[in-house]
């Protein structure tokens, strides 16, 4: 239960959802991320550093760049977690478009 709880924390940040957000679309690297989202460098590579503590981003050297993805094990489980608990009735909504 505790390590849900930290997962949603970390998740409460606006720029961490920005950036799960982007990095959707395919790998990005830091200043690609922080071009898209009009905050420094730094402070992407400071939510990356976060996200991957969190197994919920990793990353790939390219050359001289590093390229972050999505784990998308990572996400799907949160995804679960979050239905498991969810009593809004999205879910049978979403079952009922599909």
């Amino acid at each position: 239960m505790k390590q849900a709880a930290e997962l949603f924390k970390l998740l409460s940040v606006d720029k961490r959802i920005e950036i799960i957000e982007r990095l959707k679309c395919g790998p990005m690297t830091v200043n690609g991320l922080a071009e898209k989202l009009g905050v420094t460098p730094s402070a992407v590579s400071q939510h990356l550093r976060v996200l991957k503590a969190a197994g919920l981003v990793t990353n790939e050297r390219k050359g001289y760049f590093i390229h972050y993805s999505l784990n998308e094990e990572a996400l799907e489980a949160c995804r679960k977690r979050l239905n498991r608990i969810c009593t809004c009735g999205c879910i049978e909504v979403l079952s009922e478009k599909s």
